[in-house]
C-alpha cells in the first residue's frame, strides 16, 4: 500500500507555502497525486518538482 502525504506536510517537507504546492497538484507537476474530496493526497517518496517558473530550471 502506498503512503500519501497532505499538502501541508509537503510543504513543510519541500520549504515552499501549501497554496504552491496546491497549485502544483492542480497543473498535474506532481506524480502519482490524487485528490480525495478537497485533499491533496501525495505520495510520500515523491521529490518536488523543478519550480517551472525560474529560468535556470527550464528544460532547454
Amino acid at each position: 500500500m502506498m503512503e500519501y502525504m497532505s499538502a501541508p506536510q509537503a510543504a513543510e517537507k519541500w520549504g515552499i507555502s501549501e497554496r504552491r504546492v496546491q497549485k502544483l497538484c492542480e497543473n498535474n507537476r506532481i506524480p502519482g497525486v490524487t485528490k480525495l474530496g478537497y485533499m491533496w493526497l501525495i505520495p510520500k517518496n515523491t521529490k518536488k518538482p523543478a519550480d517551472g517558473r525560474r529560468k535556470e530550471n527550464k528544460l532547454r
